[in-house]
């Protein structure tokens, strides 16, 4: 393939629409997909029936027709259950279409009337549904297409991108390349890339994005305004057009930066009808515009703490701007005190989401979502879930997860991150006596809210496969197709991907799917152990530096002495954070004897010699996982090797490359952690294995 093919399929991605190998496949669908029956227009079913076009065309060879009616001949017939398609109208029952809710679809065969059936309640539902019809296709998940019956609605209602893209062209930590959004201090004027990257979004059931960083600079404070809000709104056009509404990241201060005022302050009446003001010109400007995003109060972003208010007072006063245009405000729970005494041995970080919120539990207004990040640190590759899921029970969360890999390898690392997903979204708060888990916390059920759902940062930016390592593209479909359905396994979706970016050859996909399932595992081998976290080069967070982090302010501490390592956070006599849980999860996690091994050294300082639930002392595991994890990198890059000449050479060779750096890199790892351990603790490896 030459290098402009090559190019070409590391772009498109999971959405290449490569010719199907089946041949009973292929044969049934040139059979029911030679015709398109469509009776709406609209740009998302536009944009729909686009997508159907060309996905049949490169699958099956063959461009179908397209008509308002059936002329008799079989067809896909799209449409909304009261948009005026009599075949969609004769495919579902009332029942069916009462099932569907205002983003779900339902994809039937009906054989009598000569039609594979795409209804949906609204346009947005018929787009996810042809995406999914798609991908049935392309993963061969249906062997023909004579007997197609299924309904979805996603588990979701917020499916988020959060964007950390600034004007400058930067991106705050991004590791695919500059951004696509922004030039020079400038909003884009080339917004096919920005189309493109919409497609990807909507095609695994995305629906909302925030464009800029949470850290408001002053150019992007002005994005409220003429000078910036007609360029915003062109970007929400393009996203419009694929059922994704835009969101803006908004600074606290800005009705002193840009609305010439003298305070900042939620509760000041000049303030709120400012903002008023400020929130009705950007729905002039964007009918339906999502609402703002906030990062207040941490990490020295303004908020309302400078006039003695709490976070209530501050959402509630854009809530209340918001509320007359069905907006709803996303307030970051990212608040700590970035400013620690090292020496000072009470204060606990992982406390600090917990303490702040849960005594305002009750006082937001119902269009202010609580975002809440996996675990009560930063992203970590291993750290407990936050307790603050499930104590608020009358107020709407939701959880932020980092597909960019901040602290996971920086996409020159592979690492999967939907297992770490999964687990977080599955884990059981004991809210209630039942249906408490996470996933059941944050889509609203557990506690009848009306918002809720999912957010993550994205791993974008322009180079020319997206996600610059070409197998990090996987943790951002994977994103969105656990948003839509929690229940999906981390497996099902690595396969799914595999097969839609890369083909059908059997091998190829087993060896990525391993390669996908092994790497969270390898990575949290090499690097940080038992759930400590950290103990990496401060600033950029690349590579390992045991004490980087170990006498700072920003309250990342192991605190490991020649005795033992670990942070106690239990009730009896450390910080008490073990407390914030409910039921059997503060029993467990407040017990050295119960609390399991990969999170031990979270909630308890203990010897080296302290044995672990595996047999394994506390310092010969951090030998073991370190000179394991460095085996299996570099089997990572064998088994990836082997695969050569079953794809194409560009695109094996990039993920070479990255496979190449990530084995030299573990073994970087390994040194520096097991000789920092060995000269702590002066316990050898009872395997004898070379530590320097």
């Amino acid at each position: 393939m030459n290098e402009a093919l090559h190019a070409d399929a590391a772009y498109v991605g999971w959405l290449g629409y490569r010719h199907l190998e089946s041949e009973e496949l292929l044969k049934s669908g040139v059979t029911w997909c030679g015709r398109v029956v469509v009776a709406e227009d609209g740009e998302v079913i536009g944009s729909a029936v686009a997508e159907l076009m060309n996905g049949i065309e490169s699958m099956l060879g063959i461009r179908p027709a397209s008509s308002g009616i059936s002329d008799g001949d079989y067809c896909i017939a799209l449409g909304t259950f009261e948009g005026g398609n009599e075949l969609v109208a004769r495919t579902f029952d009332v029942a069916t279409q009462a099932a569907i809710g205002p983003e779900g679809y339902a994809i039937r065969t009906n054989s009598e009337a000569g039609c594979i059936a795409i209804g949906a309640s609204t346009a947005a539902g018929i787009l996810y549904g042809v995406f999914h019809f798609l991908r049935l296709l392309g993963t061969g998940s249906t062997s023909d297409l004579e007997s197609l019956e299924l309904a979805e609605n996603p588990k979701n209602g917020l499916r988020m991108i959060n964007q950390w893209d600034n004007i400058d062209g930067s991106i705050e930590r991004g590791y695919a390349g500059k951004s696509i959004f922004y030039l020079n201090n400038e909003i884009t004027n080339n917004t096919e890339r920005v189309r493109d990257y919409a497609r990807l979004l909507a095609s695994t059931g995305v629906n909302a994005i925030s464009i800029n960083n949470v850290n408001v600079h002053h150019y992007e404070t002005m994005f409220l305004t003429d000078k910036y809000l007609p360029d915003v709104a062109r970007l929400a056009d393009v996203f419009r057009a694929y059922g994704i509404k835009l969101f803006l990241s908004i600074n606290f201060a800005s009705p002193i930066e840009i609305g010439g005022l003298s305070t900042a302050d939620p509760l000041d009446p000049g303030v709120r009808e400012w903002w008023v003001a400020i929130t009705k010109q950007v729905y002039a400007a964007i009918p339906d515009f999502g609402g703002f995003l906030v990062k207040a109060d941490s990490e020295n972003r303004p908020g309302p703490f400078t006039y003695d208010r709490d976070h209530a007072d501050g959402a509630n006063m854009l809530a209340e701007a918001l509320l007359p245009h069905g907006g709803v405000v996303i307030w970051r729970c990212f608040v700590y005190n970035c400013k620690q005494d090292w020496r000072d041995r009470s204060t606990d970080r992982a406390r600090a989401a917990y303490d702040h919120f849960t005594p305002q539990d009750g006082r937001f207004h119902d269009n202010v979502i609580l975002q809440i990040k996996n675990g009560p640190m930063d992203f970590q590759v291993r750290e407990p879930v936050s307790p603050l899921f499930g104590a608020m029970e009358s107020t709407n969360q939701m959880i932020e997860f980092q597909i960019t890999q901040e602290y996971t390898g920086q996409q020159r690392h592979l690492c999967y991150l939907v297992p770490q997903w999964k687990e977080a979204l599955d884990f059981e708060t004991y809210a209630k006596e039942e249906a408490s888990s996470v996933k059941n916390i944050i889509n609203g059920s557990a506690y009848g809210r009306r918002y809720g759902g999912i957010a993550a940062v994205s791993n974008i930016g322009d180079d020319e496969n997206w996600t610059g390592h070409l197998l990090a593209q996987a943790n951002l479909y994977g994103y969105g197709r656990l948003a839509w359905d929690t229940e999906i396994s981390a497996e099902a979706i690595a396969e799914e991907w595999a097969r839609l970016t890369f083909g059908g050859e059997e091998r190829l996909v087993r060896t990525i799917v391993s390669m996908l399932m092994e790497s969270l595992s390898i990575y949290e081998s090499y690097t940080a152990p038992l759930g400590v976290g950290w103990m990496v080069n401060p600033g950029h967070h690349y590579g390992p530096d045991v004490d980087g982090y170990e006498y700072s302010k920003w309250g990342t501490y192991h605190f490991a002495d020649c005795h033992g390592i670990g942070v106690d956070r239990t009730v009896q006599s450390g910080t008490g954070y073990a407390g914030q849980y409910m039921g059997s999860n503060a029993y467990v996690y407040g017990s050295v004897e119960r609390c399991p091994d990969e999170l031990l050294l979270f909630f308890h300082h203990v010897p080296y010699t302290h044995v672990l639930h595996s047999g394994s002392t506390v310092i010969q595991h951090i030998y073991d996982s370190r000179f394991d994890g460095a085996e299996r990198a570099e089997q990572l890059r064998e088994d990836w090797n082997g695969l050569e000449g079953t794809l194409d050479d560009g695109l094996h060779r990039q993920v070479a490359e990255r496979l190449k750096e990530q084995a030299e890199h573990a073994r970087e790892w390994r040194d520096r952690m097991n000789t920092y351990f060995y000269r702590k603790s002066g316990i050898a490896d009872k395997l004898g294995r070379k530590i320097y």
